[in-house]
């Protein structure tokens, strides 16, 4: 079995928006997030520029492993979680945009708070009221309270109490 890991988030909210959007055009894009397959994971690799060890992070027991695409267009990832179901709220133990969403050259906004919003969802529409719970960097605890409404509960843990999952909720699926 694979070794169980602790991340600390380390990923800034660049925008919420209600999809993506394209830096250069300003066009929104709709979004779905599907699970991800092993074939997916051909191209999520440090190779090609991504931060994490996908494969790890797909093959541990505990986890499960989404992609955000561009509806229509499943074969471009834009970005990737890891969440667990602990029954009473889901833990996020990861979040990448890929690496042509990072830095000042970035091609799409909005894919982490997308991820965000998904994982508040996915819990809501289970009956949990969408918590959500993570460990962020220190350095980013102020930024995951400001934009994300989260909690700082202690030390590094941070949580996002139903009444601001249903605002990233309403941003992300108004339907």
């Amino acid at each position: 079995m694979e070794k169980q890991t602790k991340y600390h988030l380390d990923i800034e909210i660049d925008k919420l928006t209600n999809s993506i959007v394209n830096t250069i055009s300003g066009d929104s894009f709709p979004t779905d997030v599907h699970p991800i397959t092993k074939a997916d994971l051909k191209n999520a690799t440090k190779k090609n520029g991504w931060l994490f060890k996908w494969t790890s992070e797909f093959k541990l027991a505990d986890r499960q492993v989404f992609k955000l695409t561009i509806r229509n267009n499943p074969g471009i990832i834009q970005g990737l979680i890891s969440i667990s179901d602990y029954c009473d709220h889901y833990y996020l133990h990861l979040i990448e945009s890929a690496p042509f969403n990072l830095g000042k050259r970035k091609l799409y906004e909005g894919v982490p708070g997308n991820l965000f919003a998904f994982t508040c969802k996915t819990f809501w529409d289970k009956g949990y009221q969408g918590f959500i719970s993570f460990t962020s960097k220190t350095k980013l605890v102020t930024h995951y309270e400001k934009i994300l409404g989260a909690t700082h509960i202690g030390g590094q843990k941070m949580v996002i109490f139903p009444q601001e999952a249903l605002r990233l909720i309403r941003k992300y699926y108004p339907h």
